[in-house]
């Protein structure tokens, strides 16, 4: 396996499970002069542009892609676009871990489907095992599956304060 692509598609998860389990440090470090949601979820997109680089400098692409990869990815993106639509960003980003009150919500896939996001988010992943090695989409689900059980024990006691 190449290094460079493991860490790549490890990275954002050390990232995830500080920000999960010491929200305070990030609420500190924004302080006053930006949002922990809206800051978390730029260095996301950065960290999400990084694992990209790393998974495509692995890939090897070839056309047409199997049957399996329209609905694969159609069904994980529309999961990710639905989770975003309901929760908004700071629903995504841990909002309620940095004080935040997010509205519960029940409307699907909430409800039916455990972690959404995540759930469409691998099957994304596994659309693309035509092109990327399974290695690295199994390493890629592992860190999913690792923030699921995270974010599953959700510890009270370790949220933000509430912001004003």
């Amino acid at each position: 396996m190449d290094v460079l692509a493991v860490i790549g598609v490890l990275l954002p998860f050390p990232y995830y499970y500080l920000l999960w389990t010491r929200p305070q440090l990030w609420v500190n470090l924004c302080g006053k002069w930006c949002e922990p949601s809206k800051l978390m979820a730029q260095v996301s997109v950065f960290l999400k542009l990084l694992q990209f680089l790393s998974i495509l400098h692995v890939s090897s692409f070839s056309w047409p892609p199997p049957l399996y990869f329209w609905p694969l990815m159609a069904f994980g993106q529309f999961l990710n676009f639905r989770v975003y639509q309901l929760l908004g960003e700071a629903g995504v980003y841990y909002g309620v871990r940095f004080g935040k009150n997010i509205p519960w919500v029940t409307e699907f896939p909430f409800g039916y489907i455990k972690d959404p996001q995540y759930v469409g988010s691998i099957l994304s992943l596994l659309a693309c095992l035509s092109w990327v090695p399974l290695q690295y989409i199994l390493l890629w689900t592992m860190g999913y599956v690792f923030m699921m059980q995270v974010e599953s024990k959700e510890d009270l006691t370790t949220r933000a304060k509430p912001q004003s």
